[in-house]
């Protein structure tokens, strides 16, 4: 028997036409994946290192244009650790709304691109591979000394910044292991200090930066919530 209450086919069928309709017409948000946000990412970090080799075989870094590389170079590596290091901060302070650590290992390998070119500069450019020479300046000038101490300590959070790696070595260990960040930051601040005969403003502005960063980490590490254990 009909159920009398129930809608006409024709009726139902013409709803849903319309609903489809309706749904078809409203414009489509449209939005990057985050997958092309990385590209884009390491395109727009690798574009300072181009243009400054640019520069350099073109004669445009002044009278010593290979320190003015060994320099340019050098401060993007501490400005993508210094941008490394604020990410977490950065979440936290604005409530999620400037999220960006699903980028922070691209800004983390970006750093130690620079760094390694910031090494092939001096040791090959700069030094020839004169291993004698490098050694002397290893020992004898704590600005080198303090460089390659962070340089040595991104070596290894370079190579383990993949998700086989944390795979292999457990989150834990994982996060220990990065936390040595802490120490490669301040210590390109150093060599960064140590490398000026004067006392110009921007190496003090990126070790005043990097102080109020790990700052605020001890002060959120202190003042998380006590988790009550379970039963209590």
């Amino acid at each position: 028997m009909r159920n009398l209450s129930a809608p006409p086919p024709l009726r139902v069928y013409l709803e849903s036409r319309i609903m489809n309709a309706r749904t078809l017409s409203k414009p489509k948000s449209w939005s990057l994946s985050p997958e092309w946000i990385k590209a884009a990412v390491y395109t727009l970090g690798m574009t300072p290192a181009v243009y400054a080799f640019y520069q350099a075989f073109t004669g445009q870094l002044g009278a010593d244009p290979l320190k003015t590389l060994e320099k340019l170079i050098g401060l993007w590596a501490l400005r993508f650790l210094v941008i490394g290091l604020a990410i977490t901060p950065l979440r936290k302070i604005s409530g999620n709304e400037w999220n960006f650590v699903r980028y922070r290992r691209a800004i983390g390998l970006l750093a130690f691109f620079y760094a390694v070119l910031h090494v092939i500069v001096y040791v090959w450019l700069d030094q020839d591979f004169n291993l004698a020479a490098i050694w002397k300046d290893l020992v004898k000038r704590p600005y080198i000394t303090v460089g390659m101490l962070a340089f040595t300590i991104l070596v290894p959070l370079a190579i383990t910044s993949n998700t086989t790696m944390i795979k292999r070595l457990g989150a834990v260990a994982w996060q220990k292991l990065h936390k040595w960040v802490y120490l490669a930051v301040p210590a390109g601040c150093l060599h960064f200090i140590l490398l000026q005969k004067r006392w110009p403003p921007e190496p003090l502005i990126y070790a005043a930066i990097t102080a109020a960063l790990l700052l605020w980490r001890v002060w959120d590490a202190n003042n998380k919530p006590v988790r009550k254990p379970r039963g209590a």
